[in-house]
């Protein structure tokens, strides 16, 4: 996965969000955002629309099916390192 588990962490409750919601729950500066973003894209893990609200621009980004399955196995992966044993049954 590329680095943007920190993006599609928040956007898995959501499912689509604002780029200024995105920036403001990652705590990321808008250029690295920006760059996660386009990460994301090429991967096929979010969909991006542009357009305006009142003249400004607006950026909505929403996780795909190959997204979510992307932070799943992530998790999955988490949680092997956290508790190793348990994949070999024992505790």
């Amino acid at each position: 996965m590329v680095h943007g588990e920190i993006i599609l962490f928040p956007l898995i409750s959501v499912q689509e969000a604002e780029f200024t919601f995105l920036k403001e729950k990652t705590k990321a500066t808008s250029r690295n955002l920006s760059v996660q973003l386009d990460k994301l894209k090429t991967e096929g893990y979010i969909d991006i629309t542009k357009s305006f609200r009142n003249n400004y621009p607006l950026t909505v980004c929403k996780i795909t099916p190959r997204g979510i399955n992307a932070f799943a196995t992530y998790v999955e992966h988490l949680k092997g390192y956290i508790n190793p044993a348990a994949g070999n049954g024992s505790v």
